[in-house]
């Protein structure tokens, strides 16, 4: 029987042959990575286990994206340990402006592929979308990697989903993710990886590819996965840190589970308050009024998304009782955008252009909204309370974000395709 992306990847990194699904192995880490909102825990765990320094401050990263530029003295407390933490330890890897970890870490060669990725963040799943292995941990678990380079993990089995056909004008792969945590719902792939694989996912961009997988922790999985074509490869090669490997499935190899979806009849979807899984066809929620939009995160706030919500926007305005946040997920994309004039028709229909990084996603600052108001978001979590207390949010892909912006409620974004 063959091996997964997950199993050989776990099998280099751990210097054996073919570990089984539920066989456990430490493996060597190749990229360690902590933020602002998780990082002081971290700090404070490592000084508790007595050593003095990290086991490598080349392959340690510190990014602050959470709450940048600091809105409280004690988000501004906790960078400022982690600035200290890093002259101490001579990690010249830290950055206060970059953008969202999961963006930015990309684009700076920190994820390649058959790399082992962990960060102190749910979403490190992400870079399964470079042919990783990302994925992410606790404070006291990182504390341990910043001692030894090295972490166990149990080996997960592995659900392949297979997606044909090609997206409708107005669909996209926000849309397809959202309907797969409905259909595997929040617990269906519970510490498992999940390999995105078939001709849909062949042809799609790097940034589609990282929405698929940023959002596999939401059907519980432990990875995301898809293995590069030559496009990733292209992106990789020109800014890898270290020498890499790509590490393909072994056509026979085994998995616990199969999925197929044909995209090409797939309709815009929303997931509802206030679970992930809480899956419906936009068309059933349409009409319901909302105060706020939200794009960005680093599910949505890349290059391509700023785009397709740019396409709704152009020539139109927000609508007087919406507030649109853009929040782009890098300095990157930010610079980028603003050099093709996308930001400027952001701004012209009415949207507010924020700093890179997370901001309203989890609740941090940059757009939190009072008790009974409504954001249609393009974002990755929709808990009671996420984005401010009473509050309602909905999932939905950029443009179905933008559509809402300009209406005034939720709406198919399809007819802005036409």
């Amino acid at each position: 029987m063959g091996l997964t992306m997950i199993q050989k990847i776990l099998a280099k990194a751990a210097g054996t042959s073919s570990p089984e699904p539920g066989e456990i192995v430490e493996a060597r880490i190749d990229t360690a990575m902590i933020h602002d909102a998780t990082g002081a825990p971290v700090v404070a765990a490592f000084r508790e286990i007595g050593r003095s320094r990290v086991w490598d401050p080349d392959r340690v990263l510190i990014l602050f994206d959470h709450s940048i530029p600091a809105p409280t003295e004690s988000a501004a407390w906790l960078q400022k340990i982690l600035r200290e933490f890093a002259t101490e330890q001579g990690i010249q890897n830290l950055d206060i402006k970059a953008g969202v970890c999961h963006q930015v870490m990309p684009e700076e060669g920190w994820v390649y592929p058959g790399a082992v990725v962990v960060g102190t963040d749910s979403h490190t799943c992400t870079h399964g979308a470079f042919g990783a292995f990302g994925t992410g941990i606790g404070s006291t678990e990182m504390a341990a990697v910043f001692v030894t380079g090295k972490l166990w993990f149990r080996v997960p089995e592995s659900i392949k989903i297979i997606v044909d056909g090609s997206f409708p004008r107005g669909v996209f792969a926000k849309d397809l993710i959202l309907y797969l945590c409905g259909k595997l719902t929040a617990e269906g792939a519970s510490y498992k990886s999940i390999e995105f694989a078939g001709p849909a996912v062949e042809k799609m961009s790097i940034s589609e590819r990282m929405t698929l997988c940023n959002m596999a922790i939401e059907m519980g999985a432990k990875a995301g996965m898809i293995e590069p074509n030559e496009v990733v490869l292209e992106f990789v090669r020109s800014r890898a840190r270290h020498p890499f490997e790509v590490i393909k499935a072994d056509p026979d190899a085994y998995y616990s589970e199969t999925v197929a979806v044909d995209v090409s009849d797939l309709e815009p979807q929303v997931a509802c308050p206030t679970q992930v899984d809480n899956v419906k066809p936009l068309r059933e929620v349409a009409g319901l009024l909302i105060n706020q939009a939200f794009l960005g995160s680093c599910t949505n706030g890349r290059l391509d998304d700023l785009h397709a919500a740019a396409k709704v926007l152009e020539g139109r305005k927000v609508h007087p009782h919406v507030r649109l946040l853009v929040v782009p997920a890098s300095a990157q994309v930010y610079r980028r955008a603003m050099e093709d004039g996308t930001l400027r028709i952001l701004s012209e229909a009415g949207a507010v252009i924020c700093n890179p990084g997370c901001g309203p996603c989890f609740g941090g600052h940059q757009g939190l909204m009072a008790e009974g108001e409504r954001c249609i978001a393009s974002s990755n979590r929709n808990f009671k309370g996420r984005m401010g207390k009473g509050s309602e949010v909905y999932l939905a892909s950029p443009a179905s974000v933008a559509a809402a912006a300009v209406v005034g409620q939720i709406v198919d974004p399809r007819e802005f395709f036409a």
